[in-house]
């Protein structure tokens, strides 16, 4: 009889202990008893027989985890604080079958100008470089020019995007050029489309990959390129356990498997424009000129607004609004006695989603009827406040029938169908006006967009963030860059931070230039930060518990505790929330003290980007 250690997949628990008759391999998935359930796990080490019963392993298919994603796991687990299962949870194994099918490429090639040339020679001297480009200055073109260089060297190559930036679009673009080699990796795929794709992964036809975070965790066999597009964007940051951000851990991979990786952005992130080389790409295909308007007001629609609107649409040409709000508004707010309508589970705010009939909660998916009036004095009448896409939309089709509005957020693109659908109608001109959140901004092609208008941008610069003047001005340039690309623009914004916005929009660099200064000593990237969140459904026992690891950092050195209390949404899903915040010179002291200090509640952050 033989004995492993196994981790199972998804479990919190330290590896455990299973026999088995016969001989088998290390680092293969197999299934085994756990209490009452069958269990999948990722097999480590055999070890001498234990002193203690052990149940037998009950199957072992073949698949198996690479030594570099072992690897790469483990520090995962490491640096992320999580379990070894729950990092080998973000893996596809490999297949036991042999990589057979060799796809035929298009033969179509990639024509460069003399300025992406020089830039694509530039990038490839580097490891780890970065590409800061502007929004149409042909960023795609040079990432498929290096993707022909990595295919024909026999290897395959593997490009993350922002999910809502994998849009048919693209789709078409990587297909045009490398036709049935391309495969699609996303969330939204349904279970078919993925067992499609991983096939041609596992037969050795999909050459080039593109796909959501969840992508690097694939099985592709001789990788040898990573592109990682909009480095900049958020959603590379996992919010559940294991938190990490693929951007970062992309690097890292790609360093085990001694292979170059390629960050793009128009507006790249200060970690990522300090850290690595880069080329500055300006200007786009197109000689257009954008021209910014102010107003400043509070997020409503004005008569300044609609002049605009109506007036694009009378030439017969598009025009996007942003909006940073789903659904009809943020807060329902009693005008008699000022009362906020609250989740009883959350300490924020419900969102009214008028034509659900429900009042939703954003953070923990509570939901229920639209109340009548308010539960605190009984009598006052519950109103709205800040301005959402639903009641936008409903604005300009009561008042301007003749325009045709359509709404572009997650509450109605819930499916790949369903983007494809609008993009498709918005790029035929079936819709004038596309109104909605930051999927606006994700890297889709509008070409009449001559008007993009922008409010609540005030709200995002505002926020209690270190990171807020660089997520402001970088989703503006983002949303404006999407208007302009054959004809002259107008982008509107509603905000009273000109003096802020105004000299950077055409000029990013100096901003990050200005932001370095800002940031020396204090953030990232200069200095590495790690959030420790507690939560319990009794509040005395996390702000204890939030306490007692307290006291175990301060007898910590080369660490600074930032601050600790509650937390800015102090409860969330019934349960009080506290946390602690804590800055370092270095990751690995920060982990030190870390792993030294922490208890079972202590739910560890490192490099957070949400501080609510």
């Amino acid at each position: 009889m033989h004995y492993y250690t196994v981790s199972l997949t998804g479990s919190p628990l330290e590896p455990l202990t299973y026999a088995s008759s016969q001989k088998q391999k290390k680092l293969q998935i197999v299934t085994v008893p756990f209490h009452a359930t069958l269990k999948e796990g990722v097999l480590l080490d055999e070890v001498d027989k234990p002193e203690f019963e052990t149940l037998e392993i009950v199957e072992s298919g073949g698949f198996c985890l690479s030594e570099k994603q072992y690897a790469f796991a483990k520090f995962i687990a490491e640096y992320y604080f999580c379990s070894l299962g729950d990092a080998f949870s973000l893996f596809t194994p490999y297949s036991p079958a042999e990589i057979s099918a060799a796809a035929r490429l298009a033969e179509t090639t990639i024509a460069l100008s003399q300025r992406q040339a020089d830039a694509l020679s530039e990038l490839q001297k580097h490891r780890v470089s970065l590409l800061f480009g502007d929004t149409g200055s042909g960023k795609t073109e040079i990432y498929m020019k290096y993707f022909e260089k990595i295919l024909s060297e026999g290897k395959r190559v593997l490009m993350l995007m922002p999910e809502i930036s994998l849009t048919p679009q693209m789709q078409n673009r990587l297909k045009e050029h490398f036709g049935e080699s391309v495969v699609m990796w996303h969330s939204k795929l349904t279970k078919k489309q993925k067992e499609k794709s991983l096939a041609k992964i596992y037969d050795g036809s999909a050459r080039v990959i593109a796909g959501a975070r969840s992508a690097l965790f694939l099985p592709i066999e001789d990788l040898g390129f990573i592109v990682v597009d909009e480095e900049h964007d958020d959603s590379y940051k996992a919010s559940s356990r294991p938190r990490y951000h693929a951007r970062d851990m992309a690097i890292y991979y790609a360093s085990l498997l001694k292979i170059p990786v390629l960050l793009g952005s128009a507006t790249p992130s200060l970690s990522s424009y300090v850290k690595f080389p880069f080329v500055r790409l300006k200007g786009g295909y197109f000689n257009q000129n954008r021209r910014f308007v102010y107003e400043p007001h509070i997020e409503e629609i004005t008569p300044l607004i609609e002049e605009a609107v109506t007036k694009t649409v009378a030439k017969k040409e598009q025009t996007m609004l942003f909006l940073p709000t789903r659904a009809n508004f943020k807060y329902l707010i009693c005008e008699r006695c000022g009362y906020t309508y609250k989740c009883p589970y959350c300490d924020v705010g419900m969102s009214l989603h008028k034509f659900a009939r429900r009042v939703k909660c954003h953070y923990c998916n509570f939901q229920e009827a639209i109340p009548e009036g308010c539960p605190e004095c009984h009598q006052g009448i519950l109103k709205t406040s800040r301005l959402g896409t639903a009641e936008a939309v409903e604005h300009f089709k009561e008042k301007y029938p003749q325009i045709r509005v359509a709404q572009f957020d997650r509450d109605v693109i819930t499916t790949q169908k369903k983007l494809k659908a609008l993009l498709d109608a918005f790029n035929t001109g079936e819709i004038d006006l596309l109104i909605g959140t930051q999927m606006l901004s994700k890297g889709h092609d509008y070409h009449d967009v001559t008007l993009a208008v922008v409010q609540g941008i005030d709200n995002i610069l505002q926020m209690s963030d270190f990171r807020a003047r660089e997520k402001a001005l970088s989703l503006l340039i983002q949303i404006a860059g999407r208007s302009g690309r054959k004809k002259d623009a107008i982008v509107l914004v509603q905000s009273f931070y000109k003096e802020f916005f105004d000299p950077y929009v055409n000029a990013y660099e100096n901003f990050l230039e200005e932001e370095k200064e800002f940031r020396k000593e204090l953030y990232p990237p200069y200095k590495k930060l790690a959030r420790l969140n507690f939560a319990h459904v009794k509040q005395q026992n996390a702000n204890a518990k939030m306490e007692e690891v307290l006291q175990r950092l301060r007898q910590c050195t080369n660490i600074e505790i930032v601050g600790h209390g509650a937390s800015p949404i102090e409860k969330i899903a019934n349960k009080f929330r506290f946390q602690i915040l804590l800055r370092s010179d270095k990751s690995t002291d920060l982990i030190r003290a870390i792993k030294s200090s922490k208890n079972a509640l202590c739910e560890v952050d490192m490099d957070p980007l949400d501080f609510l």
